[in-house]
């Protein structure tokens, strides 16, 4: 703000009468665009937090972004000062995230410092301030993670092209647009196995409407991950290249929500008429329960 107090925040602007074109000049004052606000470094342990008004404290939750702690990331504490007391309204599990990080409270944070709040405009702020914030979508996301040069998502996004098909915003002809489910089963499974998934399902249905869906990628993730190479690639192709997607997804939502609906199905038609090298349906359990234990 200091860059803007020699300078008079104030500018005219032409307005036209919708009758006649008369052009009248209106002086405005920008400063009502500007929050009355001022910037310090503030140690920790002159915050307080944890009023009524704000959500309880997440312990859990500060110790899993300490984890993966970027300064970059890291944004102005908004404080109001009141009878000489910072009160912290937005960004409580930021400074304890910097506490646990640098392991004092005695650690500064910058704070946007408000003088001129009460009790419950603070409240207010609190409860409206996402009101109309534009969350990103995971394609954005996505697309920010490849511009930054991040191997994970180049890794995916070289992978769907080397395979004839493209990463998308939405449902498209020959795209993917379920990056979330791309980037759990790269993850979760690896590269080779989301690998052998996306090259499962495109040589199946040949980029079907619908064949690249989150239920059906995680269907088929569930089947390699329980079965491995007994699960014949030649075999999956052959047997479930007869069966539509609407069909697939009609039958997993009788069976049960999700993609284990979707795994049961597929590998209902993979053992379809066959009279030896059945895939046994109790490792299909066994693993995805292992799978939650472990992940618990």
């Amino acid at each position: 703000m200091s860059e803007y107090t020699q300078m008079e925040l104030s500018s005219e602007f032409e307005e036209t009468a919708d009758a006649g074109y008369n052009e009248n000049k209106v002086s405005i004052d920008l400063r009502i665009f500007v929050p009355d606000v001022h910037f310090e470094l503030i140690p920790i342990k002159n915050l307080l937090s944890n009023q009524e008004y704000q959500r309880n404290l997440s312990i859990q939750h500060a110790k899993r972004v300490a984890e993966n702690f970027d300064i970059y990331q890291i944004n102005p504490v908004k404080v109001s000062r009141r009878d000489g007391v910072n009160y912290i309204f937005n960004g409580q599990h930021t400074v304890e995230i910097v506490a646990l990080i640098s392991g004092s409270r005695e650690t500064p944070v910058w704070c946007m410092i408000y003088d001129d709040l009460e009790y419950e405009h603070e409240a207010d702020i609190f409860a409206n301030q996402m009101k109309y914030v534009k969350a990103l979508l995971p394609y954005e996301i996505f697309m920010a993670n490849i511009e930054a040069g991040n191997d994970e998502e180049l890794n995916i996004k070289a992978l769907v092209e080397d395979l004839g098909m493209t990463i998308t915003p939405s449902a498209a002809p020959n795209g993917i647009c379920a990056v979330t489910t791309l980037e759990k089963i790269y993850d979760r499974y690896g590269f080779n196995a989301l690998h052998r998934v996306l090259r499962l399902v495109i040589g199946t249905w040949e980029g079907a409407p619908n064949s690249t869906s989150a239920n059906m990628l995680n269907g088929v993730a569930k089947l390699i991950d329980a079965y491995g190479d007994s699960l014949k690639d030649d075999v999956f192709k052959e047997k479930l290249s007869r069966v539509s997607v609407k069909e697939i997804s009609r039958d997993a939502k009788e069976r049960r929500a999700g993609a284990l609906g979707y795994a049961e199905v597929l590998l209902m038609q993979y053992n379809m008429r066959r009279t030896n090298k059945l895939l046994q349906w109790e490792r299909l359990y066994k693993t995805i329960n292992n799978k939650q234990k472990t992940q618990n």
